[in-house]
């Protein structure tokens, strides 16, 4: 019997909404605003096939103390390992969704991804994912 945590499902940031309430994701994003009076972080990652990017809303308070400025610089593409939720994170008065599909998340881990490729990373998710799906492979 396995009693470990359950493994996250590597996803584009595009498929989030698709996914219930409680699924464990891991995706990458870029970004785009941080309130540090939510905690909320606001990425993205609009694919060149798309006219409209999902907008990702994550809660980082319960990762504070281990993020750093980097992390939380516009235009910086990070990986979030985290869990869906259909709680909206504290607002801090701005609608950052402005009318964009968004998803609502609550972070468990959060790195810089780095100097990465984001169109090979794109290709590679998309080749993981089953015929017509739009979930992803599980990671732990």
């Amino acid at each position: 019997m396995f009693n470990g945590p359950r493994p996250s499902q590597l996803c584009l940031l595009s498929t989030l909404p698709s996914k219930q309430v409680g699924s464990k994701v891991r995706f990458l994003g870029c970004v785009n605003s941080y309130s540090p009076a939510s905690g909320v972080l606001t990425l993205e990652h609009r694919l060149p096939e798309e006219t409209c990017s999902v907008l990702a809303l994550v809660d980082v308070n319960l990762i504070l103390e281990s993020l750093g400025s980097d992390q939380t610089r516009i235009g910086e593409w990070v990986n979030v390992i985290g869990y869906i939720t259909d709680v909206p994170p504290l607002a801090d008065g701005k609608d950052p969704s402005q009318r964009r599909p968004t998803v609502h998340a609550q972070a468990i881990l959060l790195w810089s991804a780095g100097p990465v490729d984001v169109r090979r990373y794109e290709t590679s998710v998309k080749a993981l994912q089953p015929e017509g799906a739009a979930g992803g492979s599980s990671t732990p």
